[in-house]
């Protein structure tokens, strides 16, 4: 006799992209979307992109308080010595061909680094803290490398005098950045260093889960972080601006966007539901930068796109929005902009993974079969 299907129980249900399934518990960072807030570690972001760096913020975030002078003096001396990429590393690197994303390259560098590590498969809170420094330190140094051996240059090594942005940008563009550059890149790292339990970060706890080492789990983060709904919408955002060219070319590009039932890429968001703060943070910097680089441009064609996104739909921008014409100002073309992203949220991902190792259970959801029931298997020769 045929067996019956079961039904699903009400403990069941299906939650189609787990929409508010609360998933994991976090002390990191509390995303507040009815509200438009977000808090690291209690602290409004707003408060330390004005007032901290992304170091600090990086400290606060793994150790849950803001450290004392010793402890950021150490703290910063102990990320340096991570930013050289090994000669072997950029061997590696150097073999990556130069038409791969540089999303795909991270990826795989960041899978490289387990690769080189002795200790990589050793898994524990004190384990996971020393690796989470090391990708954090080095990120910016491969993702600068692969640009510059893009572009057929030679790449630049760290600055150890320079703070992570600033470090970031000289290893990039060759020239120590100015004042203006250094802190739109640090603010930039700041906003985006966590957010809850977002898509890559899940990720990362659920590979955390299987107790898979932090370069399995972060080379994880980076892929999913890779895809247009999620990381890579900073990159589509400038490549719109760009191909819209003109301000007063905007207002057309985007009323034929939005009749066509198309997307515009830089607006909404799956959790805040009014504003996305991180946005309303960046916006002074954002014209603070373009205006001392005389690129307002840029920003000028932002905000018809943002006039006519409020007037047809009311829809806010979101953080992607605004950081893309910075990300474009300061020396990064749009392809790596999601790699800039990851080199901020690998903060976060350390963070989440070492919270996950401290109270661990698999992650192991239910799915509802939705298949045939009882089917007969008829052998090859049988069958029609």
């Amino acid at each position: 006799m045929p067996n019956k299907k079961k039904e699903p129980s009400s403990a069941s249900k299906l939650v189609k992209g787990l929409e508010g399934v609360v998933a994991a518990q976090t002390s990191l960072s509390d995303v507040d979307g009815e509200n438009g807030r977000l808090l690291y570690r209690g602290f409004p972001i707003g408060e330390l992109v004005e007032k901290s760096h992304f170091e600090e913020v990086t400290y606060l975030l793994w150790y849950g308080k803001l450290p004392t002078t010793e402890e950021l003096a150490t703290f910063n001396e102990t990320l340096k010595a991570q930013r050289p990429l090994s000669a072997r590393a950029l061997e590696v690197l150097k073999l990556l061909p130069t038409e791969t994303h540089p999303m795909s390259a991270l990826r795989t560098m960041c899978s490289l680094m387990g690769s080189l590590d002795p200790r990589a498969h050793i898994v524990n809170p004190e384990e996971s803290q020393r690796k989470a420094y090391h990708l954090t330190g080095v990120f910016p140094t491969i993702i600068a490398a692969f640009y510059r051996l893009r572009a057929g240059k030679k790449p630049v090594e760290p600055d150890m005098s320079l703070s992570h942005a600033a470090n970031f940008l000289y290893m990039l563009n060759g020239t120590k950045p100015t004042p203006e550059m250094e802190k739109a890149l640090d603010a930039y790292l700041i906003l985006l260093a966590d957010h809850g339990l977002n898509a890559s970060t899940f990720a990362a706890r659920v590979t955390t889960g299987t107790l898979s080492n932090l370069y399995s789990a972060v080379t994880s983060a980076v892929g999913t972080l890779a895809g247009e709904l999620h990381g890579a919408a900073n990159q589509y955002a400038m490549e719109m601006i760009l191909e819209i060219g003109k301000p007063e070319n905007a207002k057309a590009y985007v009323n034929k966007l939005l009749d066509e039932k198309k997307k515009v890429m830089g607006f909404g968001h799956r959790i805040y539901k009014t504003r996305d703060p991180r946005a309303e943070a960046f916006r002074q910097i954002a014209a603070d930068l373009c205006v001392k680089a005389g690129k307002t441009e840029w920003l000028e064609i932002a905000a018809h796109v943002e006039k006519v996104m409020m007037e047809r739909k009311n829809i806010p921008c979101n953080v992607d929005f605004f950081s893309a014409p910075v990300l474009y100002v300061l020396g990064f073309p749009p392809d790596f902009f999601t790699t800039v992203f990851a080199a901020s949220r690998v903060a976060g991902w350390g963070g989440h993974i070492i919270e996950q190792q401290l109270d661990n259970r698999l992650i192991r959801p239910l799915s509802e079969y939705i298949g045939p029931q009882d089917q007969y298997y008829i052998p090859t020769a049988d069958r029609k």
